[in-house]
């Protein structure tokens, strides 16, 4: 009988994508908008958070785990679905983009670890598995998230 995979899902905005420094820069492009996130070029232009990319990388290596990227479109910009399908491509490649979950619930899926930033908000409080809360006093970056994951492959 063939053992099941450790599911784990990874949130985009401020957990693999830099959104606080991306939304400050593209606030000044629309400085008159109340949503200047509305306005095309937002989630393609992210930069990677520190560390990100390597360490997810490394999870998706390890034949453990079934590693996803798990993130809430904006209902303030239609084109984030199709940027945050750019940038998983552009930052991960084009074998990623097919572990890309775009849903406004996170709670809806299955698995046995989320990363995110929030703990509610977009149904992580209904996600049945265990929640890593990134940028939390346990897990501030990504080295100590991959450092907790590295104890589980031993």
């Amino acid at each position: 009988m063939k053992k099941s995979k450790t599911i784990i899902y990874v949130d985009m905005d401020f957990t693999l994508c830099d959104y606080a420094e991306g939304f400050t820069r593209h606030q000044l492009l629309y400085p008159d908008l109340e949503y200047p996130q509305s306005q095309p070029g937002l989630y393609r232009n992210l930069n990677p958070m520190p560390g990100a990319i390597d360490a997810y990388r490394w999870l998706h290596r390890q034949s453990i785990f079934e590693v996803y990227i798990l993130t809430s479109p904006s209902t303030k910009n239609p084109h984030c679905y199709s940027e945050k399908r750019i940038w998983v491509e552009e930052y991960l490649g084009m074998d990623i983009v097919e572990h890309l979950i775009i849903t406004p619930n996170k709670g809806l899926n299955k698995g046995h670890f989320l990363i995110d930033d929030n703990i509610e908000g977009k149904g992580q409080e209904a996600f049945e598995g265990e929640l890593i809360q990134f940028g939390s006093i346990r897990y501030p970056d990504w080295i100590s998230v991959q450092r907790y994951f590295e104890n589980l492959t031993l």
